[in-house]
């Protein structure tokens, strides 16, 4: 084993039993972004978009993942505009022409799932729709690398490979991780590679990410609201964040926040499902 490939204290890897659990919570979580998404509109708060969330989650006998963590107060995290993300859900409303990045977190059966849309609310200008359709895509290259044998900043590599020559600010104080019977586990999983791909921990089947790329239209510097949670640009641009929670298998990577595995996206056949004992 060359140096630098050791897998980090705290890593877990998952046996496929409990790989199918965390699909479980997965699909918690794809379904609830779908429901929240569908209720994004001008006017509509951040509390009534957490409502939804909170019934949705609930409904299918999991637990929003956020709420209560660290003291957090509300089942998403709704960031929008030049809020980067772990924006607090409350009053704030929703504007037209802003970009909102939803993110959300359900634990079913002491399993967790993690995913973030970035949403274009109203009336977006180009600009915007296209720092987050370029967010989106580097995520499914991060994705996409997330395969056995493969090594941990081979993820961050794809992502910034895709997002610096747009010129967009990529955030690197804040990073996808590992996931499993804790929402947050080692490894970190940056966004960026500054000494290259093939570096960093071999990735091997058991192994759960989250990857989530944010992205920001200006200088990538933030800083901490007074309410200790939400992260916004310091030059007040708008910015997007994508996530997703994704397992290495023999296979190669399966999606377990996306309701097809991810089979569009990355070209592969749609994995045969568990079902989940009633």
């Amino acid at each position: 084993m060359s140096r630098g490939s050791r897998r980090p204290r705290g890593v877990t890897v998952k046996t496929p039993e409990q790989v199918a659990k965390m699909r479980l919570a997965g699909l918690v979580v794809a379904r609830t972004l779908d429901r929240v998404v569908a209720a994004v509109r001008p006017g509509v708060t951040t509390g009534e978009l957490d409502r939804i969330a909170e019934d949705s989650i609930r409904a299918e006998g999991a637990v929003p993942s956020f709420l209560g963590y660290g003291g957090f107060p509300g089942s998403l995290c709704t960031s929008a505009g030049a809020e980067v993300v772990h924006g607090i859900p409350g009053p704030r409303v929703v504007r037209d022409g802003e970009l909102l990045s939803i993110d959300c977190g359900a634990v079913l059966d002491g399993w967790h799932g993690d995913a973030a849309v970035t949403v274009a609310v109203g009336d977006c200008g180009p600009e915007l729709l296209a720092l987050s359709a370029v967010t989106r895509e580097a995520l499914w290259a991060g994705i996409a690398a997330v395969r056995p044998g493969g090594r941990l900043s081979d993820v961050g590599h794809a992502v910034e490979s895709v997002v610096t020559p747009h010129g967009y600010g990529l955030l690197d104080d804040y990073t996808g991780h590992g996931i499993g019977t804790s929402m947050h586990e080692p490894p970190y999983v940056p966004n960026q590679a500054p000494d290259g791909p093939g570096r960093g921990m071999v990735l091997t089947p058991g192994i759960v990410l989250a990857v989530e790329p944010m992205a920001v239209l200006g200088d990538p510097e933030v800083v901490v609201l007074d309410d200790d949670w939400t992260v916004v640009t310091r030059d007040g641009a708008q910015a997007a964040h994508w996530e997703h929670t994704v397992a290495v298998t023999a296979d190669g990577p399966w999606v377990l926040t996306a309701l097809d595995g991810g089979a569009h996206e990355l070209g592969t056949q749609r994995r045969k499902e568990p079902v989940r004992a009633v």
